[in-house]
C-alpha cells in the first residue's frame, strides 16, 4: 500500500512539475472561467509564477482574479512592482486601473492610465476606460479629448460613440442658437408657413436647461411662443426630459404644451424611453411616447411611437430613424422614415388638434456638422404626404436650417 501511495504522489508530482507556465495558466482560467473556482485558480498560478517569476501573464491574470474575489489588497501587491518597473504592456494597465477604478480610487487609477497611455498612446481600450472615470468624476470636457482620440482611431468603437452623445451637452456651459423653419404646401394652404427659433442652453451640475422663444408666420399672422426645457440626470442611468410652452395666439400655437419623459441608459449600448406630451388648443390633446435606442459601431438606431387616445379609437405614430456618425457627437447624417405626426417637431406646434388623427407618412433627410470646435450647423429636409380633410391628401415640404453657437 505504502508503494502505491508513494507511487501516486510521484506520479501526480511529476504531472503538475511538467507541466509549463502555458499550460498553467490555462489551467487556471478554465477553474476561473469555467468552474468558477477562484481559490483553486489562485493556487495554480502561485505555482506557475515559481517556475517563471518574469512572466507578467501570471501576474495580471492573479491581480484580477483578487480584484474579482475582492481581495483588493492582494491585487495591488500584485500589481504594484510591475508598474514601478513601468512595464509596457497595454493590458497590465487595463487590469490595475480596473481595480483601483472600481475601488472608487479615480485618481489613483487616471495616474496608472496615463502611465500606460504613454507606452501605449493609440490604446482603445486604456482611452475609453480614461474617458469613462473623467465622466464619473463630471470632468466632461476632458472625458470628450480622450472620446475624440478614441474615435479619431475607430470611428466605430461603439460604446465610445454612445458616451460621447451622452456628455456632449454638458462640455460647454453655454449654448446660443438660431433655426429657421420653411413649410409649403401644394393643396392645404395658400401661403406658406414660416418659423424662426431662438434658444439659449445653460448645462448646470444637475443638467442641461433651454429656454426657447418661437416666432411664427400663418394666414399673414403672426404669433410668438415661449418654451423651458430641461434635462436633468438623476443618476448614471436615469435622467429627464422635461418641457413647458406658452403661447397667447392659439391660432397659431397651442395656448400651452407640457411633456415629460423618462430616459434610462441601459446595457448593450441601448437606450429607452416613456413619457407622455400634452397640447392645449381649444380643448387637450393627450399623447404618450415611448422610444427605444441602439449604438451599434458608428449607427444609431431609434424607433418611436405616439398614441393619442380618442373618443371611440386610439391615434398613432410610428417613426424610425438612423444616423451615421462621421465625426463626433455632432457629426452626422441622418434619415428618417414614418407615420403620423409628432408633437416634439417645431412644425406640429401650429397645427390644430384634430389634424393628429389624420393619417401621414414621411420621409426626411438631415445633415450636422461643426466648423471649428464651437459651431455646430444643420439642414433637414422632409416630405409630407398628409390627409388634411377626410379622403383628401396633400403634400408638405418642409425646410429647416439650423445653427448653434457653444461657449
Amino acid at each position: 500500500m505504502k508503494r502505491l501511495i508513494t507511487l501516486f504522489l510521484l506520479t501526480l508530482s511529476t504531472y503538475t512539475f511538467g507541466q509549463s507556465s502555458d499550460d498553467l495558466l490555462a489551467q487556471a482560467k478554465t477553474q476561473a472561467f469555467d468552474q468558477k473556482n477562484y481559490p483553486e485558480a489562485i493556487k495554480t498560478l502561485k505555482q506557475a509564477i515559481e517556475k517563471s517569476p518574469d512572466y507578467l501573464d501570471l501576474h495580471i491574470f492573479l491581480g484580477r482574479i483578487y480584484t474579482w474575489s475582492d481581495q483588493v489588497e492582494e491585487a495591488r501587491n500584485v500589481f504594484k512592482p510591475w508598474f514601478e518597473k513601468k512595464v509596457d504592456t497595454e493590458d497590465f494597465y487595463l487590469a490595475y486601473a480596473s481595480l483601483e477604478y472600481w475601488n472608487d480610487e479615480e485618481d489613483r487609477a487616471l495616474e496608472i492610465l496615463q502611465q500606460g497611455l504613454e507606452f501605449n498612446p493609440k490604446s482603445e481600450d486604456l482611452l475609453y476606460l480614461q474617458a469613462r472615470i473623467y465622466n464619473s468624476l463630471d470632468q466632461y470636457e476632458k472625458a470628450e479629448e480622450s472620446l475624440n482620440t478614441l474615435l479619431s482611431q475607430n470611428p466605430k468603437h461603439t460604446e465610445g460613440r454612445e458616451l460621447l452623445v451622452r456628455i456632449r451637452d454638458l462640455t460647454a456651459k453655454n449654448a446660443i442658437g438660431v433655426t429657421y423653419n420653411f413649410v409649403h404646401f401644394d393643396k392645404q394652404f395658400a401661403d406658406n408657413w414660416h418659423i424662426v427659433g431662438l434658444s439659449y442652453r445653460r448645462a448646470t451640475s444637475i443638467g442641461s436647461f433651454i429656454f426657447r422663444t418661437n416666432l411664427a408666420q400663418k394666414f399673414g399672422d403672426n404669433g410668438i411662443q415661449f418654451e423651458v426645457e430641461g434635462y436633468p440626470r438623476l443618476s448614471k442611468m436615469f435622467y429627464l426630459y422635461t418641457g413647458v410652452g406658452y403661447s397667447n395666439q392659439v391660432g397659431i400655437f397651442p395656448k400651452y404644451r407640457t411633456g415629460v419623459s423618462l430616459y434610462a441608459n441601459l446595457p448593450q449600448s441601448f437606450e429607452g424611453e416613456i413619457g407622455y406630451r400634452q397640447l392645449h388648443f381649444n380643448d387637450d390633446v393627450w399623447m404618450y411616447t415611448a422610444s427605444v435606442g441602439k449604438y451599434y459601431q458608428n449607427l444609431w438606431f431609434n424607433l418611436r411611437t405616439y398614441l393619442t387616445p380618442g373618443n371611440s379609437n386610439l391615434s398613432h405614430s410610428y417613426t424610425g430613424t438612423v444616423r451615421y456618425y462621421t465625426k463626433g457627437a455632432n457629426d452626422y447624417l441622418g434619415f428618417q422614415i414614418g407615420t403620423g405626426i409628432s408633437p416634439d417637431e417645431n412644425r406640429s406646434n401650429l397645427l390644430e388638434p384634430q389634424i393628429y388623427k389624420m393619417k401621414t407618412y414621411k420621409i426626411g433627410l438631415d445633415y450636422n456638422f461643426t466648423l471649428g470646435k464651437r459651431n455646430i450647423f444643420w439642414i433637414q429636409g422632409t416630405y409630407f404626404n398628409q390627409e388634411y380633410q377626410r379622403e383628401t391628401r396633400g403634400n408638405q415640404y418642409d425646410l429647416t436650417l439650423g445653427f448653434n453657437r457653444t461657449f
